[in-house]
């Protein structure tokens, strides 16, 4: 029997979504109380900063084009790093990702992979039911009591050494609409980033790893700090050392590689490391500049890593990771292995090829979707890596020519068809 949530808090904040009884076990009063209390500090700045973005867009829009701020040349040349990386997020050569649906994340976590990362945003429907689901699965992913039966009896738990598990959380612009404060929607991001929080922090600060982040969609640096002083409220609420939260950012949206210094600097108590968020970096182009007839891509196939201005923002997304002791994660092989030998030779072929070009720019890791894909990513990156060391973060990239605004934005060539 399901029934309306208790608001535990005030009157300010009201679950709508169904509870079911075993939702009591995520939305405890102190879990809803810690959403109110960042709901009610953090959720108007964020309706200023996505206010920004419409107006940025309308001046693209206009004819304006991207480009680095004159306003933060000081801290592009500026000498600074940020704070550190914990020791369980120094190797992450090959990551995975997926939802938070409890058989996957068992085999996730299980995969041959330094980093799981699990999903409340890209793969995730935010249908109610799976979010708080999500939630219980890496709340017990975490205690290591997640198991899983299938319909057909075959049992999953999780192996002794499993990977290192990060939560990504909603995007700035999504809201958790099952969840109201004064009449609005909440914010999915805080909604996400505060039940995690709270019942795993603990946890996983005693088996020495801590409450890691993926942070998605940002447009500029601005909405990194507003992130960064999120987690050093909750920080300072519960008593933790600056800079336990720890956060990887996706480079995902076009205005945002002019932005990859300024991102660093405001987050760099809690940032560890950016990512070539590489498909939606594409569509983020696409979207940014669909007002600029010059700037039309060709059909998708086509839209590959070698391209100028994706080479570009890679190779400038690692030098700028870096020079200021981040690390610099490559994109998604978005591939799934085929059940068609002959397929699955060109599926494995293309990865590795794709995995050798990230690996020999300087990238320090790797995303694969499936497990199946796993050990080839994994051999280009051990291949790559120095024998003994954790990562690239010494390929500072010095040798190459200055990456301008035009490489950025640099036309793509190629065949443009109505069906692509």
């Amino acid at each position: 029997m399901s029934a309306p949530a208790q608001t535990h808090c005030s009157a300010r904040l009201r679950i709508q979504g169904e509870m079911l009884p075993e939702y009591a076990q995520i939305l405890t009063p102190d879990a809803v109380a810690l959403v109110a209390e960042l709901v009610e500090r953090f959720a108007p700045q964020r309706g200023e900063l996505l206010k920004q973005r419409v107006a940025r867009q309308a001046r693209i829009d206009g004819g304006e084009l991207p480009d680095f701020l004159p306003e933060t040349a000081h801290i592009r040349a500026g000498d600074w790093t940020v704070r550190g990386i914990p020791a369980d997020l120094q190797d992450r050569r090959v990551e995975i990702t997926g939802p938070v649906e409890r058989k996957m994340v068992i085999n996730a976590l299980n995969a041959n992979v330094k980093v799981f990362m699990a999903d409340f945003e890209d793969s995730l429907a935010p249908a109610w039911n799976k979010v708080i689901e999500g939630q219980i699965n890496l709340r017990d992913a975490v205690n290591g009591t997640v198991s899983y039966t299938s319909p057909e009896g075959k049992a999953y738990t999780l192996t002794p050494n499993p990977a290192v598990l990060i939560c990504r959380v909603r995007g700035l612009h999504l809201p958790e609409k099952h969840v109201t404060f004064d009449g609005t929607p909440i914010p999915g991001g805080l909604f996400d980033f505060a039940l995690y929080f709270l019942h795993n922090y603990q946890a996983l600060l005693a088996k020495g790893s801590g409450p890691y982040f993926y942070v998605p969609k940002l447009q500029s640096h601005l909405e990194g700090r507003w992130w960064s002083e999120v987690f050093a409220w909750t920080e300072d609420k519960f008593g933790l050392p600056r800079g336990t939260i720890k956060a990887t950012v996706l480079i995902e949206t076009l205005p945002a590689v002019f932005e990859m210094d300024e991102l660093l600097y405001q987050m760099q108590d809690h940032i560890v490391a950016l990512n070539c968020g590489r498909w939606d970096y594409i569509f983020s182009y696409i979207k940014t500049l669909k007002n600029h007839p010059d700037r039309v891509l060709p059909d998708r196939q086509v839209v590959t890593m070698d391209k100028p201005f994706l080479c570009a923002y890679s190779r400038l997304l690692i030098k700028t990771c870096h020079k200021r002791g981040a690390l610099a994660m490559g994109g998604m092989a978005a591939f799934i292995p085929a059940k068609d030998a002959a397929v699955n030779e060109q599926v494995f072929a293309r990865v590795k090829a794709d995995k050798e070009r990230e690996a020999n720019n300087g990238h320090d890791g790797t995303w694969v979707a499936h497990p199946g894909l796993a050990d080839t990513a994994m051999a280009v990156f051990n291949a790559t890596i120095a024998a003994g060391a954790k990562n690239q973060i010494g390929v500072l990239r010095e040798q190459d020519a200055p990456i301008t605004a035009a490489d950025l934005l640099a036309p793509c060539e190629g065949e443009r068809t109505e069906a692509g």
